[in-house]
């Protein structure tokens, strides 16, 4: 599957906690870093997304704040 997105960033699920409509996804991609993402439990359920699982992260976004 091709994508437009260009930042697209893989790594390893190292924890799922699933809500009641949401879900928090963590990504270890390396060098001590880590990408938290939350998406819907049904994508998750959808995706089978477990622990240990080889994804990619990929981030599209109109616009990205920094704070220091």
């Amino acid at each position: 599957m091709k994508l437009s997105t260009r930042n697209q960033i893989k790594g390893t699920v190292t924890e799922v906690v699933k809500g009641a409509v949401a879900a928090k996804v963590r990504i270890d991609i390396g060098g001590g870093n880590t990408i938290t993402s939350t998406i819907t439990v049904d994508a998750v359920n959808d995706l089978k997304l477990e622990k240990g699982d080889q994804v990619t992260a990929l981030i599209k976004a109109s616009s990205v704040m920094i704070g220091k």
